[in-house]
């Protein structure tokens, strides 16, 4: 059973993709990276471009851990592809990368890590990037 990871290029997303990979070691399981965008904006900031992809994959490629890297542009919230992939493939966990946002921002954007966690039939680790 693989291990779902939902990388964005940011701090959280790097924090998320370095934990998938220690538990993909620890586990001897697949790791699934998800990336992927509603393609609702001209320009969205959480779908990674070549060159950090690039580097996702350079990390990867360094750690030894089995892996498969999904970038895709679906009309469904990043949340709902990320439960979906991990419906799909039979994970054993999942993990996501948190940030903080203010009472305001939650109410008016949604929190894709809350429906992650409410949504998941398996075991999610959220994690947050450290603080300089």
């Amino acid at each position: 059973m693989p291990i779902i990871v939902g990388f964005v290029p940011t701090d959280e997303g790097r924090a998320a993709l370095t934990a998938a990979i220690g538990e993909a070691r620890s586990r001897a399981s697949r790791l699934v990276v998800v990336n992927t965008s509603t393609g609702a904006a001209l320009v969205d900031a959480r779908y990674a471009s070549e060159g950090q992809l690039g580097e996702a994959r350079r990390e990867l490629d360094e750690s030894g851990v089995d892996y498969e890297l999904s970038q895709s542009v679906d009309s469904k919230d990043a949340a709902d592809v990320i439960v979906a992939t991990a419906r799909r493939t039979n994970a054993e966990l999942i993990v996501i990368g948190l940030r903080r946002r203010t009472p305001v921002g939650k109410l008016i954007m949604g929190s894709q890590a809350q429906t992650v966690l409410l949504e998941a039939d398996c075991p999610v680790l959220a994690v947050k990037a450290q603080r300089d």
